[in-house]
């Protein structure tokens, strides 16, 4: 009977949960259903999947730069306390619920299908790694709550395929103030972090706030405009400093900060130099992988469109948005780490003495993915401030949930990590508390809870995002709607063939 389990895990470890083969397979899909000649569909996957590879690539080298900077950042300040890391947490609970987990993805996804196809949800959730961390904290908050493996897997599954069409839906009237159509949609656990962004920005912005993109710097300033420099020479600043404050505490010990340890002082300041040179060009590599997928999976989802699931729009990962407003990504992410530095003085002042909350310290990478995101969201409902605003709610609120997910974590809570993205603590939190309240009245409460989701999710499809509800009329600088030409036959909602909006970087050209 093994390979009842090892089918499942092989379909969730090595296929459903790298993003790269699922997206594949997606746009292979897309193109078979269009019907696309062999070579267009292997030569139309591979650039997906090679697409996917560039981001993971650049994600990579976002992780190298960024861990000595928390070491530095750690012995800087001194604190101590749960980094949120969902990779770290999600490894940890494998050892246990690998099986369950593997099940309830499975399942999620297929009711997410179900759901896409028979609802006004037509939201394909393509992002597999946060499928999978998302399938592993309903595990863990079930099981801790006293659920069998059955019911876990049963009801934890048709959880996450809900999430998985409703929350797109919740953020599609932001995302498309960014692109400026419905080509796509946000497929990433950090939403209500995006949705609050765009709230704030649409509070605090104003006809005077300008774009982010639009920052006129004096000629001598001009080479900023890159963002790719602009990136690199901010991220350059930082290090340098929080490495020399890091030496002035701990002596030559700050040298550990990097492997093996740096040879004098001199050698610590340039490798903090390199290191801040190495984000820029990790961006840079997102970038690219985003405009090479972006150029594949738009036709594809025509043809999904079309034959499968009629009007489906593809959710993809929190760097989709990271091209249409480059400036606006550092910044949110400037912005949402100092928010965490502010939510942690909150949590060491009054939460922790109060209520016993762990301490949450900043990540700097989901502060980078999800605070560069808000960033974007913000600017493009309240330009400049909006994106400070949005990047700074966004670092309080992946600070503060956290804190009080670790409380219905069970013997998980005390792993010194805990999940970082905001749709796992406010869901994770109100799936825990339901779920405790026993056998019976836990599984209603947390079905109604799926169903409250879903029905809200359809109620803003319907009534906001089909009726095109502007999220932020008072900018001027709103995207120019993208020119259509004729809607693909049977497509619901008219799915058009999308030309890429005004002033948003052209995907490369098709070989």
């Amino acid at each position: 009977m093994d390979w009842l389990v090892a089918i499942p895990e092989f379909l969730v470890n090595e296929i459903l949960s790298v993003p790269a083969f699922l997206i594949g397979i997606i746009v292979a899909v897309g193109l078979i259903a269009l019907k696309k000649s062999t070579g267009a569909i292997i030569g139309g996957a591979m650039k997906a999947i090679l697409g996917f590879l560039l981001i993971g690539a650049g994600a990579g080298l976002v992780v190298a730069s960024l861990d000595p900077l928390g070491v530095m950042i750690q012995g800087a300040t001194g604190a101590q306390g749960v980094i949120p890391t969902n990779e770290a947490i999600v490894g940890i609970a494998q050892e246990t619920y690998g099986a369950q987990v593997a099940w309830l993805m499975i399942l999620g996804f297929a009711i997410s299908l179900v759901l896409a196809r028979f609802t006004p949800l037509s939201y394909v959730f393509l992002t597999g790694h946060h499928i999978l961390f998302m399938a592993t904290l309903l595990t863990i908050v079930l099981a801790t709550a006293g659920y069998s493996g059955p019911l876990t897997v049963g009801l934890g599954g048709v959880l996450l395929g809900i999430l998985m069409v409703s929350l797109p839906a919740f953020s599609q009237p932001f995302t498309r103030k960014i692109t400026g159509d419905d080509s796509i949609a946000m497929g990433h656990f950090g939403t209500a972090g995006y949705v609050a962004a765009g709230t704030v920005g649409r509070l605090v912005g104003g006809r005077s706030s300008r774009s982010t993109e639009d920052l006129k710097l004096p000629e001598g300033l001009r080479f900023l405009r890159d963002s790719m420099v602009a990136t690199a020479l901010s991220m350059v600043i930082m290090y340098v400093v929080v490495a020399l404050i890091y030496f002035a505490r701990e002596g030559e010990t700050a040298y550990e900060a990097f492997d093996g340890g740096a040879e004098n002082l001199g050698n610590f300041i340039m490798l903090s130099v390199t290191q801040g040179l190495q984000f820029g060009i990790a961006v840079a590599v997102i970038l690219f992988g985003v405009r090479t997928i972006l150029g594949e999976i738009v036709p594809a989802f025509q043809g999904i469109a079309a034959k499968i699931v009629p009007g489906a729009i593809p959710a993809l990962d929190a760097p989709i948005v990271f091209p249409y407003a480059q400036n606006a990504v550092l910044i949110g992410f400037l912005s949402s780490f100092s928010g965490g530095l502010v939510g942690l003085a909150v949590l060491t002042l009054w939460f922790n003495p109060a209520l016993g909350l762990a301490l949450i310290l900043p990540g700097l990478v989901p502060h980078f993915f999800t605070g560069g995101a808000a960033g974007v969201y913000g600017n493009a409902t309240g330009g400049r401030r909006g994106a400070v605003a949005g990047g700074f709610v966004n670092g309080l609120l992946i600070t503060f949930l956290p804190a009080l997910l670790l409380l219905v974590l069970g013997d998980f809570g005390s792993a010194n990590t805990t999940f970082g993205d905001t749709d796992f603590g406010w869901f994770g939190i109100l799936v825990g508390y339901g779920a405790g309240i026993g056998s019976i009245g836990g599984i209603v409460v947390v079905a109604a809870l799926g169903l409250l989701i879903l029905g809200a999710a359809i109620l803003v499809q319907r009534r906001v995002v089909d009726r095109d509800w502007d999220a932020s009329p008072h900018r001027p600088e709103q995207a120019e709607r993208p020119k259509t030409e004729a809607p693909v036959a049977g497509a619901r909602g008219q799915y058009p063939k999308i030309t890429p909006p005004k002033g948003a970087p052209a995907p490369p050209a098709r070989s």
